[in-house]
């Protein structure tokens, strides 16, 4: 065992002690001014430690990770979905993929509770659960031939909870698709820059993607700087087109919107993973991480000060405005992916498996991209919270709690215990070429302010509003990338359920399977996409409140798949690993699931909530927010919907959990009762990296093997 040497080991303490300090000011400070500065210090410091110690102890010492072992990519190359992808591109491809809508908007809403819950929650969340399930996930994955979750589950667990967690993960994957969708539509629905900026992007990425296939294959530094000043001038461009006779051809309706984003979405789905999707994501991940890194600089360099509260009152009583219920559960389902996030597991499971060169490349791709992630919501987090809460709460409360005129809404914010003046309201709106900020909820329109909060501070105060459209297209980019490769991934998962069944199915790769099952994926949240946007309460409107349970329990699939097979893959001394978070995930997010089920607050609850809208109903009254007896009838449809599946779900979970339990207990009494459905041995051909940056004994690895240059570029 190598010693480490004094220069490692002061390296190591100095960033120990960054994150300490961090931790130690945040926790510690009351009443008084706190630089958003010693946030970033403390989501760094820690960070670093968990990447370097922790995810290479589950790495090497619990799932011991085999760079001789040859993976789907390699074996099963077939130029269509399995394809050995450079580390590089799919480090950013999966990046791309599992950030979508939740580090973006989730902390933004969740800062309703103060600053230090949404801070702890992010940072601890992710490095002892998030990322390690998104790396153990992957890992197992991987050992099968990419099987998505819920086929793993059906194989390793059994029938019964198998058929569970299929029908689950696919029902709750076709909700979160919906949502991000929808996210995208509002954020584009009046942006011309952003539709032509997201557009061009599609181009850019098929040039690149045949640059490395056909043009120079593994020149990947070549065509990084190729797509980044492509990507650079088609952002610039954008605002041109904004400005000039053309920003009508680009200002597409809503409706049109959804029909373009299918579209996108079926062909993205049924194109060679390397044409489209795998450099599409990979450019978009230098715009994603170019704007966070941007922005923890402006932070470092500016120094905002916190002006949330580090707890609120909301933490405690549960009543606020922009979502109701206590700190315990809520906070933890609201940031859902900042944290911990069902989603990932089935990216996990899905594109990235049969894309990974090497297992030993799982900790980098699966643990290193969701602390990425993290940052991620972190910085979100940041934005919401250097802005004056008064501006927070007059942004996220609806319309039916501030009214909506800036003197109401002083008057609802005094009523809420801060305080913004209407001028000040004005002022705010008119500062980013907005007329009014009032109630735009959904956390995208207060995470834009924050930036252009942290960077007009930078530029000048001349350069706010173009900060803010900039971050608003930003955000649109940043959930799309996640769209596209969720709905593959959908495809993948009706594929192997098919396959059960109808044996050709389980070739991912069979040409009428995928074009059929493809077109099933995006006509499902296509079609709640298209009855959301023309119906305010309908579609995926109706489902949108139960996004993050939904998210969070599948986690809980994810991790009770992952238990289970530690276990039976003779690691039960390591089980506690995601048998941990899986019991503080299921703790948390049923209890979500019974308050938002049976809870006598009709804010809460779904069943409370459809008997007061019935009782109304009855007495011929029209409740906020339905306008006419047709929006209360929905609304009563609406939670009696919303409350049936919850509770679906959530049965449906504990399903899972039960059967996994039963399985660990058969397999501790008798080992030889087990079967592993793992892929047999095939010894590697190919030689790459573990990380970003070869080590020296890999450098040797591939010059020996003659590809060193092409690594390196």
């Amino acid at each position: 065992m190598r010693t480490a040497s004094p220069r490692t080991i002061a390296l190591w303490t100095v960033v120990a002690l960054v994150g300490a300090a961090g931790w130690t000011v945040l926790a510690l400070s009351r009443g008084e001014n706190v630089s958003a500065a010693w946030m970033v210090a403390a989501a760094l410091g820690t960070y670093a430690i968990a990447y370097r110690f922790y995810s290479k102890f589950i790495a090497h010492r619990v799932l011991k990770v085999d760079a001789t072992r040859a993976t789907p990519a390699e074996r099963l190359d077939n130029g269509m979905d399995f394809h050995p992808t450079d580390r590089r591109v799919l480090l950013g491809h999966h990046f791309a993929a599992i950030a979508g809508a939740g580090p973006l908007v989730g902390p933004v809403l969740a800062a309703q509770m103060g600053y230090l819950p949404g801070t702890i929650w992010i940072i601890v969340g992710v490095i002892l659960a998030g990322a390690v399930q998104d790396m153990v996930v992957l890992f197992f994955s991987t050992r099968r031939d990419g099987r998505s979750l819920g086929q793993m589950a059906r194989e390793e667990i059994g029938p019964f909870g198998g058929a569970a967690a299929l029908i689950a993960a696919f029902a709750i994957m076709i909700i979160l698709l919906g949502v991000l969708a929808l996210v995208v539509v509002n954020a584009l629905a009046a942006s011309p820059w952003g539709t032509f900026s997201i557009a061009m992007t599609i181009p850019i990425a098929l040039f690149m993607g045949f640059y490395l296939r056909v043009l120079r294959p593994g020149r990947v530094s070549e065509v990084s700087l190729i797509g980044v000043a492509l990507l650079l001038f088609a952002l610039v461009a954008g605002r041109w087109v904004a400005e000039s006779s053309w920003a009508d051809t680009f200002t597409l309706k809503p409706s049109t919107l959804v029909v373009w984003l299918v579209a996108y979405g079926f062909v993205a789905s049924v194109l060679p993973v390397w044409m489209l999707l795998a450099p599409r994501d990979y450019l978009s991940t230098f715009m994603k991480l170019g704007t966070i890194a941007l922005l923890a600089i402006g932070v470092v360099v500016t120094l905002p000060t916190l002006k949330m509260d580090a707890v609120t009152g909301f933490a405690s009583r549960g009543d606020g405005p922009v979502f109701a219920g206590s700190l315990f559960p809520f906070v933890f389902i609201t940031i859902a992916c900042g944290a911990l996030s069902g989603f990932h597991a089935l990216i996990s499971s899905g594109t990235t498996p049969k894309m990974i060169q090497k297992e030993t490349q799982v900790r980098m791709i699966g643990y290193g991209s969701m602390l990425m992630e993290s940052s991620v919501a972190v910085m979100a987090l940041i934005a919401a919270s250097i802005i004056d809460p008064g501006l927070y709460f007059a942004m996220n409360a609806p319309a039916g709690v501030i009214g909506d005129t800036v003197q109401s809404a002083s008057q609802a914010v005094a009523n809420l215990g801060y305080s913004i003046s209407p001028d000040d309201l004005a002022q705010a709106a008119k500062n980013v070429e907005e007329s009014t900020l009032l109630s735009r909820t959904g956390g995208a329109p207060t995470l834009a302010v924050g930036v252009s909060e942290i960077f007009s501070k930078v530029t000048g105060d001349g350069l706010r509003s173009f900060w803010y459209h900039f971050a608003i297209m930003f955000e649109a980019l940043f959930i799309l990338t996640a769209l596209d490769a969720g709905t593959r991934v959908g495809r993948f998962m009706l594929q192997d359920m098919l396959g059960n069944v109808i044996k050709p199915f389980k070739n991912v790769s069979w040409k009428p399977g995928l074009l059929i099952t493809s077109a099933v994926v995006v006509g499902l949240w296509g079609y709640f996409l298209w009855v959301g946007v023309h119906e305010p309460l309908g579609g995926i409107n109706q489902l949108f409140p139960i996004f993050g349970i939904s998210n969070q329990l599948l986690a809980a699939v994810a991790l009770a798949v992952c238990t289970t097979l530690l276990v039976k893959s003779g690691r039960l001394k390591w089980a506690w690993i995601t048998g941990i978070p899986l019991v503080w995930d299921a703790t948390v997010t049923l209890t979500a699931s019974w308050q938002k089920v049976f809870s006598s607050d009709p804010r809460v609850g779904f069943f409370q909530q459809r008997s007061n809208y019935q009782d109304a109903i009855d007495a011929g009254k029209v409740l906020p927010p339905a306008k006419n007896m047709d929006d209360m009838h929905t609304v009563v449809t609406n939670s009696t919907v919303d409350g049936v599946l919850s509770a679906v779900l959530a049965l449906l979970i504990v399903v899972v959990i039960v059967d996994a339990t039963r399985v660990c207990i058969k397999h501790v009494r008798n080992p030889d009762s087990s079967r592993l459905s793992e892929a047999p041995y095939v010894e590697s051909g190919l030689t790459a990296p573990a990380g970003l940056i070869p080590t020296r004994r890999e450098k040797e690895e591939l010059r020996d093997a003659g590809v060193g240059s092409a690594s390196r570029g």
